[in-house]
């Protein structure tokens, strides 16, 4: 028997499971891998457990019923209506309606314990890839496509939530039946039953065949319905974009090419795994021919009774039914192999970025330090994006970033929160290498408005209590003030219970900003990093929210990353980036008499503000 904790199973040992490790053998994956993966999915069957093991149990009744009912059969003909026998007819009649009406009983019973349980199971195996996904660092992420990880949490897990309905209802059942039905079809006539023993071999090998090609195809259409799923998620981000640039029809054009792409893969992949059918029904047809040619030649010969050949008949439709189900395991199994891998590689998946044994959790001060920092998004020293950074910054401090595109600003800030960690040399915050901290604590003390501002499904309110779920109403509104938010919310007929819709598509994108910064304020951090995040807004505005900073802040390390240099020049130092390396550091004055760099751009700008003007 299996061994039900957590729902594992060893599977090799057990032989109502030896089909899966057969179908599964395919050369790219080894049995030990099949087993482990098949393991850890099953382990998420939960507490649902007792409903995938009684499905198989009330499985058993239904199949013992089906078994007799040809026996029951074959009597009524020979001893009751050859004999002429009104009354054993009537005897066994009645007893066979009653067992055909218990098998439908335990088949009703069995269909829901097996509906329950894979529901439960694919259930809790999303919930596992959730809060999988949500563990994953930045580098993670970057590993798996958001249009990969959305398909193996839908397409996929259905694909093994079927899978496994079938498995916990037909695994037992098929086999169950075969044997059964080939004993009693042995017992009844075993000169006769050469026939379908014949076609079973048969059988085997071309479901085999059709296994092992099939697989590939499968695995192939998965990877195009990632693709499709990107294209329909970057068509409904970017839905304002594409509409601004009339640009519908090429849309619309790529997405009818995706479809077409996975059409074509999935009946090319189905094509083989139909052929299964017709060659089952083939092999059972031609196997009962051959049943009723010559058993009518043995039943003339006196050997056989009539009721001994229904019977028979019977047992081998049974039996070829059996084989027939297996096939249609099989083929699910088939196609769901790729779906398991897929699944099994983000559970296993390890999150490289983890807090320590005896971590701190405790952040003393907003000071950060890099000592000799390099990073490679790809650990390859020789592809770094940033190389040989040194810095000290003190609490408190407010440091201006700027650079040209590419130049690496927003990965430097992002070593701080230990978004990433470094390839090469040491970050520290409070003193302390951010290796050190609990990540959840050193994140808690860094508040940082990212590039891509994301607001989220809810109310204006809502939103901002990301930063502080306990937070007052007072503490959002001076947050809100200090990020010159609280006007334009007060503006809204529902004020800051506006609904700002999917993505927050019902504000600007300077509004969009100034939320985010009044989120990141509600955090109250030791350390606040802007990314960008007044490049929609226009001077005025930035130089309020900068002005309001300078006067609430108080002792919060701030990191301004911008383009314009008038959003950075009123920092205490401003640090000039290029190509991953900090070519100058100073204050606005010292940077303009000997940074050459922040000079052009300096004066670029300044052109271009009066040629606007005028």
């Amino acid at each position: 028997m299996a061994d039900f904790t957590g729902f594992s199973l060893d599977i090799k040992n057990k032989r109502c499971y030896t089909f899966i490790i057969v179908y599964m053998y395919i050369d790219d994956v080894s049995g030990k891998e099949i087993d482990t993966m098949l393991k850890k999915l099953l382990s998420y069957v939960g507490r649902y457990k007792k409903e995938a093991i009684l499905s198989p149990v009330t499985i058993l009744g239904e199949v013992a019923m089906e078994v007799l009912i040809p026996y029951v059969m074959a009597s009524i003909i020979d001893d009751g209506i050859r004999k002429g026998n009104v009354k054993h007819v009537a005897l066994m009649g009645a007893l066979m309606v009653g067992m055909a009406l218990v098998s439908l009983f335990f088949g009703a019973v069995a269909g829901r314990f097996s509906a329950v349980a894979a529901v439960g199971f694919a259930k809790n195996l999303r919930k596992a890839l959730f809060e999988k996904v949500q563990s994953f660092s930045f580098s993670n992420v970057d590993k798996f496509s958001s249009a990969s990880l959305t398909t193996r949490l839908t397409t996929d897990v259905t694909n093994v939530q079927m899978s496994f309905m079938m498995f916990i209802r037909t695994a037992v059942r098929a086999p169950m039946m075969l044997i059964f039905a080939l004993i009693m079809a042995l017992t009844t006539n075993a000169q006769l039953s050469l026939v379908f023993l014949c076609a079973i071999p048969v059988l085997a090998v071309a479901i085999a065949i059709i296994m092992t090609k099939a697989h590939p195809r499968f695995k192939a259409m998965l990877t195009l319905y990632d693709n499709m799923n990107g294209r329909v998620q970057e068509n409904l981000v970017g839905i304002r974009t594409v509409k601004a640039f009339v640009r519908e029809d090429y849309e619309k054009k790529k997405f009818t090419d995706s479809t077409e792409a996975v059409r074509a893969a999935q009946v090319n992949a189905e094509k083989l795994v139909i052929l299964t059918m017709p060659f089952m029904q083939l092999c059972m047809y031609a196997s009962i021919i051959a049943i009723l040619f010559f058993g009518g030649h043995i039943i003339v010969g006196g050997d056989m009774l009539t009721g001994d050949l229904t019977q028979f008949i019977t047992y081998v439709t049974q039996i070829l039914m059996s084989l027939m189900m297996l096939s249609f395991l099989f083929m699910m199994f088939v196609i769901s192999r790729a779906s398991i891998q897929r699944i099994y590689e983000v559970l296993t998946e390890e999150a490289d970025i983890v807090s320590p044994e005896n971590a701190v959790t405790e952040v003393a001060n907003g000071a950060v330090s890099f000592r000799n920092v390099s990073f490679s998004y790809f650990r390859d020293m020789n592809n770094l994006a940033l190389e040989k950074i040194n810095l000290d910054i003190k609490s408190g401090e407010t440091i201006g970033i700027i650079g040209g595109t590419g130049s690496s600003k927003t990965t430097l800030v992002q070593l701080i929160p230990r978004l990433y960690d470094t390839t090469d040399g040491q970050v520290l915050v409070g003193g302390r290498d951010v290796r050190e901290y609990d990540v959840e604590a050193l994140r808690n003390q860094v508040a940082m408005v990212l590039q891509k501002n994301v607001l989220f499904s809810g109310t204006i309110k809502e939103n901002l209590k990301w930063g502080n779920a306990e937070a007052t109403d007072n503490e959002i509104i001076e947050a809100c003030k200090q990020a010159c938010a609280h006007d334009f919310i007060t503006s809204f007929p529902d004020g800051y219970d506006q609904n700002l819709g999917q993505g927050g598509v019902n504000v600007s994108g300077g509004q969009k900003q100034r939320l985010c910064i009044a989120r990141a304020l509600l955090k109250k951090p030791k350390i606040l990093i802007l990314d960008d995040s007044t490049s929609a807004v226009d001077t005025a505005t930035d130089a309020s929210i900068r002005k309001a900073f300078r006067e609430n802040l108080g002792d919060v390390t701030t990191f301004i990353i911008a383009q314009r240099i008038s959003s950075v020049q009123d920092a205490d130092r401003i640090i000039v980036m290029d190509d991953g390396k900090i070519t100058d550091v100073g204050t606005h004055t010292e940077l303009l008499e000997t940074s050459r760099v922040y000079r052009e751009v300096y004066d670029s700008q300044q052109k271009g503000g009066d040629a606007d003007a005028s």
